[in-house]
């Protein structure tokens, strides 16, 4: 007895060891997500935007490296060039606030490499190419979604694959991924993917935005590795910045 009773009691410390590491991990994931934002909102000051250029739109977003010409190296976290830990990057999208603004809404997605030399799905640019293609580090990629009338408040439905070369983007969610609204920003969190119904998933809050069950929408989210494994996404940020005109 006493020996099965210090089997349970070691048990319940080994699990409290596990909790604490990962709790640490994801700390330390978040400040340093953070900064990289930061770092990446500061970027897309520094490079701008062509005010010439009619993108982006105040109904979608288009993906800031289609809008300015950034260097390679400028996508990583930490950017400084005497660091060979770059073990984070950064991706950005970009929408108008209103017709004719200098105001613009951009969301930085900040990702973690996940071992190895990997690679990671991009749509191709321009919204009317559906096209996917195999990148070096992690991007926010455009996924169709829907409701139903019976579909709960707090669901939505991840569709087949729209991609010409038959990719089932219902893969490209996961628990724990966050969710961006094309049409508005607003961001949701995947609280569980549902075991009845291929594709619905069960977000963090109700939905607020369009009305899916009349058409589909989009929605934005970092896939994981073209060839299967773990979701690269560590946070998202949003922040209005100002882009003026000469």
């Amino acid at each position: 007895m006493a020996v099965g009773t210090l089997a349970v009691g070691m048990s319940f410390i080994a699990g409290t060891f596990l909790t604490g590491i990962y709790l640490s991990v994801f700390s330390t994931e978040r400040t340093i997500a953070a900064v990289a934002a930061e770092e990446g909102f500061a970027k897309m000051r520094i490079f701008g935007l062509d005010p010439n250029d009619s993108a982006p739109k105040t109904t979608a977003f288009v993906d800031y490296d289609d809008l300015a010409a950034v260097p390679d190296g400028e996508w990583m976290y930490p950017s400084a060039p005497e660091s060979s830990a770059k073990q984070y990057s950064w991706s950005g999208i970009c929408r108008r606030m209103a017709d004719g603004s200098d105001l613009v809404q951009c969301t930085v997605f900040v990702s973690r490499r996940t071992g190895g030399v990997q690679k990671f799905w991009k749509r191709g640019a321009g919204t009317a190419d559906l096209a996917l293609e195999s990148v070096d580090r992690p991007y926010p990629v455009r996924i169709n979604v829907s409701r139903s009338s019976t579909t709960a408040e707090n669901e939505i439905v991840i569709l087949d694959a729209v991609s010409s070369d038959g990719t089932d983007e219902r893969t490209f969610v996961s628990n724990g991924s966050i969710l961006v609204d094309d049409a508005t920003g607003h961001m949701y969190r995947v609280m569980e993917r549902s075991a009845d119904e291929i594709g619905k998933v069960v977000l963090d809050r109700d939905w607020e935005d369009g009305d899916l069950t009349a058409d589909s929408g989009w929605m934005w989210v970092v896939p994981p590795v073209a060839t299967g494994g773990k979701n690269p996404g560590v946070a998202v940020y949003q922040e209005t910045l100002r882009f003026a005109r000469p």
